[in-house]
């Protein structure tokens, strides 16, 4: 698919396919080459935080998929809203941390910016709390 036919709302649906499949590279593919990406949390969290270049999409993904235990996760899709190139996702995501065992529940919006077919802003808002205090030793 040419970028210039991908739509904000095709990317960002193609954007949570490849989200679902956990297909890290395939989510890469979708942003540009220089992105504002900002993550909130703690140090302790070693995924979050800014990220600004491309190359930078697929590892925080391994991070942050391999912090949690695999089957255990579950995300609830509420809602995608699109105004011209902004996308925005609401919903709830369910994870158990693999290194304390705790499961954890946020709610959690992701602004996504759209242009020219490609994804250039990415940033998450989710109760930052509650998953720090999951990772707690």
């Amino acid at each position: 698919m040419a970028t210039q036919s991908r739509t904000p709302r095709t990317v960002a649906e193609t954007f949570l396919e490849r989200l679902g499949a956990q297909d890290q590279d395939g989510i890469q593919e979708l942003f540009a080459t220089v992105i504002d990406w900002h993550v909130p949390g703690t140090e302790t969290l070693p995924w979050t935080g800014r990220r600004s270049r491309r190359e930078e999409v697929a590892p925080y993904f391994t991070l942050l998929w391999d912090a949690f235990v695999r089957g255990k996760s579950r995300v609830a899709l509420d809602r995608v809203i699109v105004e011209d190139d902004n996308v925005v996702i609401l919903g709830t995501f369910t994870h158990t941390v693999t290194e304390t065992g705790r499961e954890f529940t946020t709610p959690a919006a992701l602004h996504l910016v759209v242009q020219d077919g490609r994804i250039t802003s990415l940033h998450l808002y989710e109760d930052t709390l509650i998953v720090d205090r999951a990772f707690a030793s």
